[in-house]
């Protein structure tokens, strides 16, 4: 698909294509380094004495972890054609910008699409959208979710951080109107493409959403359903929000106003946590052997 990119927006990088070759590795080494920080601080035996055996939590929470890529999969799959091997390139891009650092992901995924002989048009301006439109979808849903959930959270003390989620609420409401201004000069896809890559965030946004609360109800069955839910939207509003130092303490406190059960709760969590930080680790160490086995290096597609 061709694609038409306003001068301004070109990216700094357009000649040669040798650091295509070595971001690989590079995030490989980054992934492996993660791995053995992170695990030198969990608790492997108490981990699996309360691991989940319930086969639907598990169903569950890999369609949980995996929806992102999933998603995305689609998207690049309409824009590009995208082949097979471009959902582990997804994953990478996932495990990066979780364990390593923001938007890396975004870097890492460029780099294979500038490799991979399937893609014929340039990646950088729908690698731009897709980015640029999962962060409006995202932020709209966040701000419907506060004007829902406000009467809550203005009863609730969140550690004398008020100032700092006003600060943040307003953030995210300026980049929206930002991007809703500027988007002729922003967006470089057409238009069915862009309302099909919308319609997509906002349908893996609604999933991930009532996936995470079935997923605390299967854990904790004797609370109410419905309880779950509005716990998940507010997950969701507290971790879209930018500038706030102790999200985990603030959802800790969102979820026992709601649900009560103290301990149960931050157990509860704890876990969930760490099933995903472990998810994480394992699936990285296991993209980033192929890198070392001298793959990445030769600019393997995967």
């Amino acid at each position: 698909m061709a694609e038409s990119i306003p001068q301004i927006l070109v990216p700094l990088i357009t000649k040669g294509t040798s650091w295509t070759q070595w971001i690989g590795p590079l995030v490989a080494l980054g992934f492996l380094g993660v791995v053995f920080y992170e695990v030198r601080d969990l608790d492997f035996a108490q981990l699996v004495a309360k691991i989940p055996t319930l086969p639907s939590f598990w169903l569950l929470f890999f369609a949980y972890y995996f929806s992102g890529p999933v998603s995305e999969w689609f998207i690049y799959r309409r824009l590009w054609h995208i082949p097979l091997s471009g959902f582990v390139a997804l994953v990478r891009k996932l495990i990066s910008n979780e364990i390593l650092l923001g938007y890396l992901g975004e870097v890492y995924f460029y780099a294979w699409a500038r490799r991979s002989t399937q893609i014929h048009a340039s990646p950088y301006g729908a690698i731009k959208d897709v980015t640029i439109l999962s962060a409006l979808i995202g932020n709209g849903f966040t701000l419907l979710i506060l004007a829902l959930l406000y009467p809550l959270f203005h009863t609730l003390e969140f550690g004398g951080v008020a100032n700092t989620a006003y600060y943040s609420i307003g953030f995210v409401l300026l980049t929206s109107l930002v991007i809703m201004v500027l988007r002729n000069r922003l967006f470089s896809l057409a238009g069915p493409d862009l309302r099909y890559i919308a319609w997509v965030h906002g349908a893996r946004i609604i999933f991930t959403t009532a996936a995470s609360a079935l997923m605390w109800h299967l854990l904790l069955p004797e609370v109410d359903f419905r309880w779950w839910v509005l716990l998940a939207a507010g997950r969701l509003l507290i971790s879209r929000l930018p500038f706030l130092p102790n999200k985990d303490i603030m959802f800790a406190a969102l979820a026992i106003a709601i649900i009560g059960h103290d301990s149960e709760i931050a157990e509860l969590i704890a876990l969930i946590t760490s099933l995903l930080l472990i998810t994480h680790l394992v699936i990285a160490t296991i993209l980033a052997i192929p890198e070392f086995a001298g793959r990445g290096s030769k600019g393997s597609k995967i």
